[in-house]
């Protein structure tokens, strides 16, 4: 969605000064069957259609042991997005909300992140389910939504 898409009935933008570089790699790109902003399922769904997070081939090693997670959290820059909206009317809601307070794609930096299911690896491509962004998203990161050597603090412990 391009800046000077149209806005709704309330909606305000701001003029922001040009962005910093924050030195960002994208690692690789993101297939999935959405070609437009309203064919994408609001969240994802873990049953949802399978996709395809394709990696640069340089990184093939730093995927070793992914396919022991289930399931794998997603950052991903959403390129299409307006980055000038101060409040949005989401899509069929007819209210007026904060971009802050929403997880619409326009923001002004629109980082998206998933969690999704792996289904399998193929080499430097990870298939999973649970997408909710357009064909030819930029990945930035991907990591286990959960690590089984983490230990996380017992919050009953000293009670």
């Amino acid at each position: 969605m391009a800046q000077d898409a149209e806005l709704r009935p309330g909606e305000t933008t701001v003029e922001l000064p040009p962005a910093q570089d924050a030195w960002l790699r994208f690692i690789g790109r993101i297939r999935t069957p959405f070609l437009e902003r309203a064919d994408c399922p609001r969240q994802g769904s873990l049953d949802g259609p399978e996709c395809r997070v394709e990696l640069i081939p340089e990184l093939e090693p730093a995927l070793d042991g992914i396919d022991r997670s289930e399931t794998i959290e997603l950052l991903y820059w959403l390129d299409r997005s307006r980055r000038d909206l101060l409040t949005q009317s989401p899509r069929g809601s007819g209210d007026l909300r904060g971009t802050f307070s929403l997880r619409s794609p326009n923001r002004p930096n629109p980082i998206g992140t998933s969690v999704v299911r792996l289904v399998r690896r193929e080499g430097t491509v990870l298939v999973v389910r649970g997408l909710d962004c357009l064909d030819g998203t930029p990945l930035i990161d991907l990591k286990p939504a959960r690590c089984d050597h983490a230990k996380r603090p017992d919050p009953t412990a000293g009670a």
